[in-house]
């Protein structure tokens, strides 16, 4: 669903480290190692996580496509080496060992164990769940980070918070001033990047509570984008339209089970003249008096805002672990466990946020072009609308 932009990860979850390239990105957009750690470690925060963020400090290293801390406009390559590699060089390794290795031979229900095994035929779990790891969306968020700073650059900004865990829902809203930079700022700040105090004592009682009873909470959280301008996507084919292009790719991630994009099912509720958003001008550029849309009409961007809320499921993994069959005996016993993490969805929140920042990169490069950031800059003074 990206037509300028292409990015690869690759790397297991208890492998040496996690690798991806991103191709297609103008010269001259100013990135650091140290901008990219920022989003790493928000990613490794909050309550509920387990006991691997405890091992890794995540960092990704700039390996090609940046010199003298700009990019080239060549492919740029990075890695983040994990750190529980050093206990896991025989059951992990390359080539072939001596030793006699246990498979993993129970699924876990809602993880991609079962159905990864008949697809490739093997015997093993591991060799399924390694890759399929939310580790994965580690190198996601370094990737994406490049595609902040280039947002950043021309006025976009991307941010988040938490409004639910499991039945415990944050109902205050965002001021109309509060920018994603303040709402990251405020969010982060809170173990659940939760905005509200109240609520945010209850979901952190309520992880707590899943995770003496060896269970897991999943939750919804809000993404918002702001300074976007008209026609990012185009009606014209359905491929091109910008809310396909953000639903495909946020609904990669692996426990993200749901989106929401402005008002979505709130909006089946009410009448179409309480929902569409209504047209006013200043006198200089047009308004609108509400935002229910999200941001989005007919697949393009209308300048305003884009708001999207997403269901995050409870991670499969539990130390409570549900019924299953062993893969080799076929007999009834308990799921696999391992180590995991009762709540993700503070950093399920971050995730997204990188997600978005792909799609919104790579539509306003495919409207305004340019081979470098100047360029860029250029064309969208020339011609962009807001």
């Amino acid at each position: 669903m990206l037509t300028r932009l292409k990015f690869l990860t690759a790397g297991e979850s208890h492998g040496q480290g996690l690798l991806g390239i991103l191709d297609g990105m103008p010269a001259g957009i100013e990135i650091s190692e140290n901008y990219i750690a920022v989003q790493l470690t928000r990613r490794q925060m909050g309550h509920g996580r387990g006991g691997r963020m405890k091992i890794e400090k995540d960092f990704g290293e700039i390996w090609c496509g940046v010199r003298h801390g700009k990019t080239l406009g060549a492919p740029v390559g990075i890695i983040v080496q994990n750190k529980d590699w050093e206990n896991w060089t025989k059951k992990m390794s390359i080539s072939p060992v001596d030793d006699e290795i246990r498979p993993v031979t129970l699924p876990r229900p809602g993880h991609a164990d079962l159905a990864g095994i008949q697809k490739y035929g093997f015997n093993d779990i591991r060799n399924v769940l390694e890759r399929s790891s939310a580790r994965e969306t580690t190198m996601r968020v370094a990737l994406g980070s490049v595609c902040r700073k280039l947002l950043e650059d021309v006025g976009i900004e991307v941010g988040s918070r938490v409004v639910q865990i499991h039945d415990v829902k944050d109902k205050s809203s965002i001021r109309n001033d509060f920018s994603p930079k303040q709402l990251n700022e405020t969010a982060d700040a809170s173990p659940v990047r939760c905005l509200d105090k109240d609520t945010e004592a209850q979901m952190i009682k309520t992880i707590d509570d899943a995770k003496s009873t060896g269970d897991s909470v999943g939750g919804v959280f809000e993404v918002i984008a702001t300074g976007l301008p008209y026609g990012l996507g185009s009606y014209t084919q359905w491929d091109q339209k910008l809310h396909t292009r953000i639903s495909a790719l946020m609904m990669s991630v692996n426990a993200f089970k749901g989106i929401e994009i402005g008002k979505g099912f709130g909006g089946t509720e009410k009448f179409g003249s309480e929902i569409h958003d209504e047209i006013g001008h200043d006198g200089e550029i047009f308004s609108r008096y509400t935002n229910n849309a999200g941001g989005i009409e007919g697949g393009m961007s209308n300048a305003q805002p884009i708001i999207l809320h997403m269901a995050m499921k409870p991670i499969p993994t539990l130390i409570k672990p549900l019924r299953s069959v062993d893969i080799h005996t076929k007999e009834s016993k308990d799921a696999h466990k391992e180590r995991t993490d009762p709540c993700a969805v503070p950093a399920a929140s971050i995730i997204a946020e990188s997600m978005l920042c792909f799609v919104l990169a790579d539509a306003l490069l495919e409207k305004f072009g340019g081979d470098s950031m100047d360029q860029l800059k250029a064309h969208m003074e020339a011609t962009a609308k807001y």
